[in-house]
């Protein structure tokens, strides 16, 4: 048997950087890959509350918008043989966003959808990062997504 566990949440963040929407990657110090923001949920949080106090600690970004994005992140961990479930957030930042690292990433970038792709090392990131750009950037998002 292979348990499943869901303690960590995810969020794909939006910018517009020269009139253009860009999504955020940042270079991870642990694995020194890049990827989205990401952390585990505390106690007494929500997965939204979580999402929301992850993007200000690793960015202090205060997103202007947040929304479900309607998808879950799904891997095997193998050192603790658990299979991860992740709900990921869509947060759309102010035009020409600036963004502040702490100490778990070393360099971040905002990215067109193809040179996120191209950036990324899992297969899972590429089709987060698909579904979010044709769900949240090519067409309007579900308004039902969007967190109050």
């Amino acid at each position: 048997m292979i348990p499943i566990r869901s303690v960590v949440v995810s969020a794909v963040l939006f910018s517009k950087i020269n009139s253009e929407f860009r999504m955020l990657l940042m270079k991870r110090v642990k694995g020194d890959f890049w990827c989205h923001v990401a952390g585990k949920i505390q106690a007494n949080e929500t997965a939204s509350q979580a999402i929301l106090r992850e993007i200000c600690e690793e960015t202090e970004i205060q997103v202007q918008e947040l929304y479900s994005a309607d998808y879950l992140e799904q891997f095997y961990e193998a050192s603790l043989n658990v299979i991860e479930l992740i709900p990921a957030f869509v947060g759309f930042c102010a035009d020409d966003q600036q963004v502040i690292l702490n100490h778990e990433h070393t360099e971040y970038k905002w990215c067109t959808l193809s040179e996120a792709q191209a950036l990324v090392p899992f297969s899972n990131q590429k089709k987060l990062y698909d579904f979010v750009w044709q769900n949240f950037i090519d067409q309007t998002p579900e308004a039902l997504l969007k967190i109050k």
